[in-house]
């Protein structure tokens, strides 16, 4: 467990091979003023991991941010039952099998509005995620929009094309593949990042690679670049 500031902690669990590249896992925790734990992206539990989260406070709600990360929300709903599940758009209709509360959508629900903001990353068919912004650490909290693996964490034959697909630091990006699938909605994702913009995070956790601890939004900006910022930027003006 890490601390990226006042009430906010994230917590490595084991890689998953994903087209046979290992992609490390990563939840964030976030403890609200009224104690209860809000759950970014649930790793896998073990009981250290179970003793370490029930030390913080009661975990209330699950959040499944895209289509992929929703691996382990079924373990802690078993584990803690009284939790509430949000997904992002497209995972339920894609996991029938898992039972979801509510829809995540632009606007923060009342259970964490006063202290997470948020908003759907959108634009390409196969990819919608929601992104959140801790306000009082100014921390943003991205999963698959931004990878950002150290070159060291790949072997000699998955390195050239980690760094074909732009996921290696210092630059990691988003994939190359999830970019192309923007081609015809870079106008949607340029009004996401016009919202980071108006956030200002000064910190950047990833689900993938190394975090951002100062700085971050001059990584953003070059993260995703792709989307053309200086569009985004006039667009809000």
């Amino acid at each position: 467990m890490k601390s990226f500031g006042a009430n906010i902690f994230v917590f490595d669990g084991p890689a998953v091979s994903f087209y046979g590249m290992p992609y490390t896992t990563r939840m964030t925790i976030v403890r609200l003023k009224n104690d209860k734990l809000w759950v970014h992206s649930p790793i896998e539990l073990n009981d250290e991991l179970v003793r370490q989260v029930n030390a913080l406070g009661e975990v209330a709600y699950l959040i499944a941010p895209n289509k992929l990360h929703h691996l382990y929300i079924a373990a802690w709903q078993t584990r803690w039952p009284e939790a509430t599940a949000f997904a992002a758009p497209g995972v339920a209709n894609k996991c029938r099998h898992l039972h979801f509360d509510a829809d995540l959508n632009d606007k923060a629900p009342a259970e964490w509005l006063s202290e997470i903001d948020q908003c759907i990353f959108k634009g390409s068919p196969v990819m919608e995620e929601a992104v959140f912004f801790h306000k009082s650490s100014r921390t943003l909290i991205v999963t698959d929009l931004i990878e950002n693996f150290s070159p060291g964490h790949f072997n000699a034959w998955q390195r050239p094309l980690a760094r074909i697909t732009g996921i290696l630091a210092p630059n990691g990006k988003t994939p190359l593949d999830w970019r192309l699938s923007f081609m015809n909605g870079r106008h949607k994702a340029k009004e996401a990042v016009a919202q980071f913009r108006r956030w200002q995070p000064e910190q950047l956790i990833l689900a993938h690679g190394e975090c951002v601890n100062r700085d971050a939004m001059v990584f953003i900006e070059r993260s995703f670049s792709w989307v053309g910022l200086q569009q985004a930027e006039t667009a809000d003006v």
